[in-house]
């Protein structure tokens, strides 16, 4: 089968995707009528043959707001298996960070270079740095990924987290134990941490970004004042109905690959793992279109605090100081009188990377390019360059659409440590200081 061919049918698949919808319910759904055990989760014997399963995203105890499980109903449990041994990690590296120092300076980098032919997504995931210790679930990793193949008899689950997956270029169906899921630019999907998926192409590349949580998982942010409405809606995220393998697959041999601790293992299965026919929970994968994100903004001056942008929010120990933080720029009208539109000059507690999935970013006229993106760690100085300066100084304040471009950050309480291969990258930008030359003296004393 050509490349071309499985994306088309990966494209037909896709368009016929149904889901459920809502952020944190206790979802359930059946592939074969019949399958879900009724008034318990384990019965001595599990309907049609099946093995009952469950799937802990969280400790047993934790408070039920923030517990994830999922009971999955399967043709072979989990633990039907041989031996793990280690494999080559590639371009994936995890938290800590130890590589390089951390650094101060404001750094950039182009888009990844194009992979060589029959890269697919887990042999073109390339880390561009992070925090914490993936070993101790603390802190959060840098991802981007470029591939030209669909994943073919192998899967992929991570052990050290959950992957939340920012498309820039081309689709991805994302086969997971918990059913099909299609995701495209202008869109995300959210795989919890130990869920296993294999990743098809919608198109005949993709690139784009991951930000690999090591910490809580995500969750919707509070509203706080704001009320009960805005932001990102939990009826917008869709999470998948059952679906398992093609029977014809289902005892077909199968690549297993886990990241743990910060390394890829490998096992040969004698089956596909993707094998679930039935389950309920909460412990679930999602998709969700960053164009349904309701924009709050200011009506009347000042630009508000990017943190209103905030998508979905990891918690850390200290209420309000973020693990992680995904935030989405989306299209909005800006209004505020005698006020700097663009976002200003600061220095941030926090450390933020930005990406950009099309188009252009308000605050910087040039250099920042879809598939790049910009690193500016914790107190390092950073906002408009000089052109975009010059031009919202000057503006004609009526109201502005801003709908040209699509940009995402993730923003962590800690600093994030560069790998040395994107610290020596030809792709980085060593001229990134350059755009905030000219920024000349006005005043006079």
């Amino acid at each position: 089968m050509t490349e071309q061919s499985g994306s088309e049918r990966a494209r037909k698949t896709a368009e016929a995707l149904e889901y459920l919808g809502g952020f944190g319910n206790e979802h359930s759904s059946e592939a074969v009528p019949g399958a879900l055990p009724l008034g318990r989760n384990s019965p001595q014997r599990a309907p049609l043959g099946l093995y009952a399963e469950q799937l802990s995203g969280s400790a047993f105890t934790e408070p039920r707001r923030g517990n994830r499980r999922s009971w999955l109903y399967r043709v072979r449990p989990s633990a039907a298996h041989p031996r793990f041994t280690r494999v080559d990690n590639g371009a994936l590296r995890t938290g800590p960070f130890t590589e390089a120092p951390a650094d101060p300076n404001r750094l950039r980098w182009n888009p990844l270079p194009d992979p060589a032919p029959g890269t697919d997504f887990l042999a073109g995931l390339w880390t561009l740095g992070g925090n914490g210790d993936a070993a101790q679930r603390t802190g959060m990793a840098i991802h981007l990924y470029a591939a030209n193949a669909p994943m073919t008899d192998r899967v992929f689950s991570d052990s050290d987290g959950e992957l939340l997956i920012v498309p820039e270029r081309g689709g991805l169906l994302l086969r997971t134990e918990f059913g099909l899921l299609a995701v495209r630019p202008g869109e995300v999907a959210l795989v919890p941490r130990g869920v296993r998926l294999r990743v098809e192409l919608l198109d005949a590349d993709a690139r784009g970004y991951v930000c690999e949580n090591y910490g809580r998982p995500f969750e919707l942010p509070d509203l706080g004042p704001i009320g009960a409405n805005g932001l990102a809606a939990a009826r917008d995220f869709r999470a998948p109905v059952a679906a398992f393998e093609d029977p014809d697959l289902l005892d077909r041999p199968t690549e297993v690959v886990n990241k743990f601790c910060g390394n890829l293992w490998s096992a040969a299965y004698g089956h596909s793992p993707l094998d679930v026919v039935a389950w309920h929970g909460t412990h679930v994968p999602y998709v969700y279109d960053l164009r349904r994100f309701n924009v709050l903004g200011s009506i009347s001056h000042d630009h508000p605090d990017p943190s209103i942008f905030t998508v979905l929010t990891s918690p850390s120990d200290t209420p309000g100081l973020a693990g992680v933080d995904f935030v989405v720029f989306a299209p909005r009208w800006l209004v505020g009188e005698d006020t700097f539109r663009p976002p200003y000059f600061h220095r941030n507690v926090m450390s933020e990377y930005m990406g950009l999935i099309e188009g252009a970013y308000d605050a910087k006229a040039e250099g920042f390019v879809p598939g790049g993106g910009s690193l500016h760690n914790m107190m390092s100085a950073h906002g408009p360059d000089r052109e975009t300066f010059d031009r919202a100084s000057a503006a004609e304040l009526k109201p502005q659409k801003i709908d040209d471009g699509l940009a995402f950050m993730f923003e962590t309480r800690w600093p994030i440590t560069a790998t040395a291969q994107a610290a020596g990258a030809a792709h980085l930008q060593r001229g990134y200081d350059d755009v905030w030359q000219g920024l000349q003296r006005h005043f006079r004393a």
